[in-house]
C-alpha cells in the first residue's frame, strides 16, 4: 500500500489520506483466532523487536508466536511510531502460519492527533480488524471512570467526537485506553479487551506479547 522510507513531514501527509480509509463500526465476522502484537527496543541502540502471539478466543490459548528483528532507521518522532515499529510486524506477521482474525496493539488506534494510530495503519495495511488498547493517554479528553472492573467513559476529541473508551479492567487499578484500529466499533472494541482481559490491567495478549518478545530481544542479544 506503501513504502516506509519515508520522511517525518511525508509520514505525517501520509497519515491525513490514509485516515479517510479507516472503517469504524460492528466486529469481526469471525474472530476465532486473535493476535497480541508487541515491540521491544534494544536499550541505548537502534535494533527493534516484534513479537506476535496467536491465541485461540475466548479460551486465549497460545497457538503460534513469530517474531522479527532488525534496525529500525526511523527516527523517534512523536505520533509517528508505526512508521518505526511497522516494518517488523510486517515481518513478523510474514512468519505466521496462522492468519488472525483481529489483532490487538500495545498502542492507539484512532485515539491519535491524525486518527492513525499504530492500530489503526496497521490494520489497513494488512487487511485485518485491528484494536489500539494503550496503558496511557496519546490524545483527547476524558472523566474518569468509576474504579469497578468494566467501568467506562468515552474519550473525544476536540470537537467532541468519541474515538475511544477509558476502561478498567480491575478493580482500583489505573484504567486502560482503547480505540478501534480498523474494521472495528468503538464500544465492541472495549467489549473484546473485556473478554481478553484476565486477572492482570492488560489484556492477554497484549501482555503476552509483551514478556515473550522481551525474552526473545534477550535470546538474540546474549
Amino acid at each position: 500500500m506503501h513504502d516506509w522510507n519515508l520522511a517525518p513531514k511525508e509520514a505525517v501527509q501520509l497519515q491525513r489520506e490514509l485516515a479517510g480509509k479507516i472503517v469504524i463500526g460492528g466486529q469481526p465476522g469471525q474472530m476465532d483466532i486473535i493476535a497480541g502484537i508487541d515491540i521491544s527496543m534494544q536499550l541505548f541502540g537502534k535494533t527493534g523487536y516484534a513479537g506476535v502471539i496467536v491465541f485461540s478466543h475466548p479460551k486465549l490459548d497460545i497457538i503460534e508466536e513469530a517474531f522479527a528483528c532488525g534496525t529500525i532507521p526511523f527516527p523517534y518522532v512523536p505520533g509517528l511510531l508505526t512508521f518505526r515499529e511497522g516494518p517488523l510486524i510486517e515481518e513478523a506477521m510474514t512468519k505466521l502460519k496462522t492468519r488472525p482474525d483481529l489483532l490487538i496493539f500495545d498502542g492507539q488506534g484512532i485515539a491519535h492527533p491524525r486518527h492513525m494510530g499504530i492500530a489503526a495503519h496497521m490494520g489497513l495495511k494488512l487487511n485485518i480488524p485491528s484494536i489500539g488498547c494503550a496503558k496511557s493517554r496519546l490524545f483527547g479528553q476524558y472523566s474518569e471512570p468509576a474504579p469497578t472492573r468494566g467501568s467506562s467513559t468515552p474519550l473525544t476529541d476536540g470537537e467532541g467526537r468519541q474515538i475511544g473508551v477509558v476502561l478498567r479492567t480491575r478493580d482500583n487499578v489505573k484504567p486502560v485506553f482503547v480505540s478501534p484500529g480498523h474494521m472495528v466499533g468503538i464500544e465492541e472494541s472495549a467489549c473484546i479487551i473485556m473478554s481478553c482481559t484476565g486477572k492482570y490491567r492488560i489484556p492477554i495478549p497484549t501482555r503476552e506479547a509483551h514478556i515473550r518478545v522481551g525474552a526473545y530481544r534477550k535470546r538474540v542479544e546474549d
